[in-house]
C-alpha cells in the first residue's frame, strides 16, 4: 500500500485501504496487480491516467522508426552507375535507415547468377566505412538480396 504522498503504508486488508482512500477523497488504484501481495496506491485516478498518457506520448516521441530503403541493381551495371547507387545508399544509411540491395536477373542473366555476386560484394565494400552487412547476399527466385545497416 502506497499513500497519497508516496509514503509506504505497509501491507493491509483491502477494506482498510478502501476506507483510507475514501477519507482522502481519492481512488484506490492497483499499480502492480500481479505482485504478491498486489501493490495499490491512493491517487486521483483521472490525474493518474493523464500522467500515464503523457509519459506514453513522450516515450513515443523519442523512439525512431527504422525504415528499409531498397536499391535495385542489374548484373551488367557500369561502374559510374554503381557509384551513383552507392552514394544514394550512403545517404539513406547516414539518415539511420537500413538498405536492402537487390540484384535482379532477367532472362539469360539467370545462367550467370554465381558470377554476379561480386557486384553486391563491391557495393558492400564501397560502404564498409559507414555500414555493416546485416544479412549476407542470398538468392531468392530471380533476385539476390542483401541488407546493410549503419555501423554502431
Amino acid at each position: 500500500m502506497i499513500g497519497v504522498d508516496g509514503e509506504q503504508l505497509g501491507v493491509m486488508p483491502t477494506r482498510d485501504a478502501m476506507k483510507l482512500a475514501e477519507e482522502a477523497g481519492v481512488d484506490l488504484v492497483k499499480i502492480a496487480p500481479t505482485a504478491k501481495p498486489p501493490v495499490c496506491k491512493i491517487v486521483d485516478y483521472g490525474k493518474f491516467k493523464y500522467e500515464q498518457a503523457r509519459k506514453d506520448k513522450e516515450a513515443k516521441k523519442k523512439q525512431k522508426i527504422v525504415e528499409i530503403k531498397e536499391i535495385r541493381l542489374s548484373p551488367n551495371i557500369d561502374t559510374n552507375d554503381l557509384n551513383t547507387k552507392v552514394n544514394a545508399a550512403r545517404k539513406f544509411i547516414s539518415k539511420g535507415d537500413r538498405v536492402k540491395v537487390t540484384l535482379r536477373f532477367r532472362g539469360r542473366e539467370m545462367a550467370h547468377m554465381n558470377t554476379s555476386k561480386h557486384i553486391l560484394d563491391d557495393f558492400a565494400q564501397a560502404l564498409s566505412d559507414i555500414a555493416v552487412m546485416d544479412k549476407a547476399p542470398k538468392v531468392e527466385g530471380r533476385s539476390m538480396t542483401m541488407f546493410l545497416a549503419e555501423k554502431r
